[in-house]
């Protein structure tokens, strides 16, 4: 596979997961699980490259070294054909420059930024912070505008400021308003990637260049295709695409989404594990509703067996 990082406008290619952070029954980090995830995510459901350490990747739990490990763990298995992001926002500017910094001299292509969260600083801050550690290392960032977990917006003339520094490339788009995406576009090159998998579509229609999803564990080439149906201007099949993964797109946010992405891949038979409290496992009833929305987008995971087995082992309790 070519690697699709130096690709003008799409500078991380067009299809990645926010990947999952595999541990060990026990809960330790299972780094050699997250080599086979990575391998999988990008040879069998045809990803440009993966986020490593995100939120989906339980990073609120999971230590500034098994951080460096996950990376240099994920760089080595398929950082010859895919981009590997690492994600190192936190809401303390200088422990943020640290984490890149380590990603850096870890292999890592470039770096998922996210709004400093729970302090809420003003614009001006937001400014500072990611142009400290846009400055921090020589790789090109992606800044994170999720507002329903940071607790603040990057506002359109902030995200235009920030997009005159040479490093800040791309934008993880978690803020559902696709008017205010859609000025950030019209007024810069930031490459938009959607952040949430039921608006990818909606959001390629204002400009963006493509996805960093979760339900993309599961299934990368029908959403791939939607992206590219899209590109070469195939709207119908696009939007047949998109409302085929609809139930897929909804249904592993039934929960927290780190939960379902677990259990889905669980039932699968790769590499995850339990969650780290304070998320709680899926439970039977999650279980079979995640099975039943897969079911409509087209992909059938697990058998009441393995749902048992998994019961039976005390994964979903």
């Amino acid at each position: 596979m070519t690697r699709t990082g130096s690709v003008p406008g799409r500078p991380f290619g067009r299809l990645l997961s926010a990947m999952v952070t595999p541990f060990a029954p026990d809960g330790s980090l299972d780094a050699d699980g997250a080599a086979r995830l990575a391998a999988h995510l990008v040879d069998e459901q045809q990803h440009d490259g993966l986020v490593v350490n995100g939120t989906t990747g339980e990073s609120a739990t999971t230590s500034d070294a098994e951080k460096d490990r996950v990376l240099r763990a994920v760089v080595e298995a398929v950082g010859d054909r895919a981009t590997v992001i690492a994600g190192v926002g936190t809401n303390d500017t200088a422990h943020t420059v640290e984490l890149s910094r380590a990603a850096e001299k870890a292999g890592a292509d470039g770096l998922l930024v996210v709004t400093p969260y729970y302090n809420k600083p003003p614009q001006a801050g937001l400014i500072h912070h990611f142009r400290t550690v846009a400055d921090s290392s020589g790789l090109p960032v992606m800044l994170y505008d999720i507002p329903g977990r940071a607790g603040v917006a990057i506002e359109t003339e902030t995200m235009c400021r920030l997009a005159e520094h040479e490093r800040i490339v791309a934008v993880k788009d978690a803020k559902g308003d696709l008017g205010e995406s859609a000025w950030v576009i019209k007024r810069t090159d930031l490459a938009y990637y959607s952040g949430e998998d039921k608006l990818t579509l909606p959001l390629l229609a204002v400009g963006a260049v493509g996805v960093v999803g979760v339900p993309t564990h599961v299934f990368g080439p029908d959403t791939k295709r939607m992206i590219i149906a899209h590109e070469v201007g195939d709207v119908a099949l696009a939007r047949e695409l998109h409302l085929k993964l609809l139930p897929a797109f909804c249904g592993f946010f039934r929960t927290q989404g780190v939960i379902l992405t677990k259990a889905a891949l669980m039932l699968l038979g790769l590499p995850a594990g339990p969650v780290r409290p304070p998320l709680v496992s899926a439970n039977a009833a999650e279980l079979g509703r995640l099975r039943e929305d897969c079911a409509e987008a087209g992909r059938t995971i697990g058998s009441a067996d393995q749902m048992a087995h998994h019961n039976e082992l005390g994964v979903a309790l």
